[in-house]
Parts: C-alpha cells; structure tokens; sequence
C-alpha cells in the first residue's frame, strides 16, 4: 500500500523531521520501494507560488535524491509527498507521484494511494482514447494519475471559469467520493493555498502549534523539541497515511472525509453522517482485498 504524507501551515517551514522518517518505509522500515516524489509548494516576496519537485524511481531508503530533501533545508507552506508500491504500470519515473497539472493558472498536485477497478480504468482510458476527454490526459500508466486526470477534466467541464471556494470544494469532494466508490481511494491534493486530503480507509493528521513539545519518530532513532524551532505563533498540519510519531496523538479522518487545510486549519470539512474508522490492520487487509500492493 503505498504512502502518503502531506504538510500545511501558516508560515515556511521545513518538513525535514516529518519527512526522514517517512522516506524510511521505501525499503526500511516497510517494502514501498517503487520510488517516491515530493512536491514544494514556495511563495516568493510578491506572493507568487513556485513549485520545486524531486522524484525517483529508486527506493527512498536509499535514494541520493532524498538525502538531497533532507540536506537541503527547504522551507514550504504546502507539500506533498509519496512513497510507491507499484500494482498498475511499471517502476518508472513517469509513474512516480506527485502529479502535477495546471489549472486555472495554478499547478496542482495530487498523490494518491488505492487502486481503481479493472471497470474505471477501461471506461476512463476509452474517454480519452476518443477524444472526449475535457484537457488533460496521463503521461504514465497508473491508474493514480488516470484517476487525476478524470478529476480535472470533470472539473474543466463542470465550470468554465475559476468558482468560487465553497463551490470548488464541495465538487472536489463529490468527485473524491465518486472516485472512492470505483476503488480505493485515499488522495491528497494541493495548489499551494490550500491542501485537500481525501480518506477512502487509512489517513490521519495533527496539528502542532503552541505550546509545542518534543515529537518522536516511530521509523528512526531520531526526535525534535518543536519548542527550539518554532514561534508562539507557528502552526504546522501534517498528514500521513500510517502516523510517523508514537509519542504524539494523531486524528484520524472518517472513511469517506474530506477535509481542506489553509494555513494549518481545516477551513472546510464535509464528514459522513455514519462515521467508520479502519484500524490500520483493516486498512492494510482492504487494500490487499482489492489488489493493491501492500
């Protein structure tokens, strides 16, 4: 099954802690060893978003690649990050998540973890095969950026111009469910303003803010006092598939959540009225059940 992480906060900050003992479940401490991505998300002075990505096909535990991210101190409001366990298309750099595509003038990122059905997979590739896709069209072969680009071009013929939030919102989260209900589906989605996260069985979140404590990672001998690094008035969400610390307490999303982070809060949440969480043994065990990679 492979994994996701995802940051969003209020001010620049490093994702450096989070993401050493992420990186370490390609190979390490897990078998997720078909590559992995990350995606920045930078504002410049006028307020302009730049994204910097790096992406390999080898295994995160041991890829120079992530030694660079973790030498290399870069400070984002936005990230998303994906560690690959192949089931659909080959070990490749074009498979590797985050995917990115523009929208509106805006790059957005997705990185997901499932597996779509046999069905969506021939009935989305045949749209686009025929030219009725609305855009955009996958540069890979996995179902994960298929089901991308499915989204997107859902998004383009729904609404010709930008709308607005509350509306783009509420589509993202009928489509996610949509998506859900033709596999399995766990996503996160960021246009450097704000992060999506989408739970189809395992996904889980903290925010950290003042006053802030000493955080253990559960994939390393490694541990960060967020008290030295950090202002009163920082406030960091992380996401992740399977939580990184055991000291800390993680939230869980609902099967079927969807929930927007800005600037560390979750500014829109439309949450099923019969809540299900999934241990992460039943998680794994649904995953294996529809035929992804664990």
């Amino acid at each position: 099954m492979c994994q996701l992480l995802g940051m969003n906060c209020n001010t620049p900050t490093d994702i450096g802690f989070s993401f050493a003992g992420f990186r370490q479940r390609g190979g390490a401490t897990d078998h997720h060893e078909d590559g992995f991505g990350i995606a920045f998300f930078e504002r410049n002075p006028n307020g302009k978003i730049g994204l910097r990505q790096f992406h390999d096909d080898k295994p995160s535990h041991l890829s120079p690649v992530a030694d660079l991210v973790n030498h290399y101190p870069i400070k984002a409001m936005n990230v998303i990050a994906h560690i690959r366990k192949a089931t659909t298309g080959e070990n490749s750099l074009a498979n590797t998540h985050p995917f990115v595509r523009e929208v509106w003038g805006e790059q957005w990122a997705f990185a997901h973890n499932g597996q779509m059905t046999d069905s969506f997979i021939r009935r989305t590739e045949r749209l686009i095969a025929n030219g009725n896709a609305e855009h955009y069209a996958p540069v890979g072969d996995t179902d994960s950026e298929l089901a991308f680009c499915y989204l997107l071009n859902r998004l383009k013929a729904t609404f010709k111009t930008r709308p607005s939030d509350e509306a783009l919102f509420a589509f993202l989260t009928a489509q996610c469910r949509y998506l859900s209900a033709n596999g399995l589906f766990n996503c996160l989605i960021s246009n450097g303003n704000w992060q999506l996260a989408y739970a189809g069985s395992l996904l889980f979140y903290l925010t950290r803010q003042a006053p802030f404590g000493e955080a253990k990672l559960s994939d390393g001998e490694m541990s960060v006092n967020f008290k030295d690094v950090t202002t009163d008035k920082d406030k960091v969400t992380v996401l992740v598939t399977i939580p990184l610390t055991d000291n800390e307490t993680w939230q869980q999303l609902a099967v079927d959540e969807c929930v927007i982070f800005q600037d560390g809060d979750v500014v829109f949440k439309d949450t099923p009225s019969k809540k299900t969480y999934l241990s992460i043994e039943e998680g794994i065990a649904l995953a294996r059940s529809v035929g992804a990679s664990v």
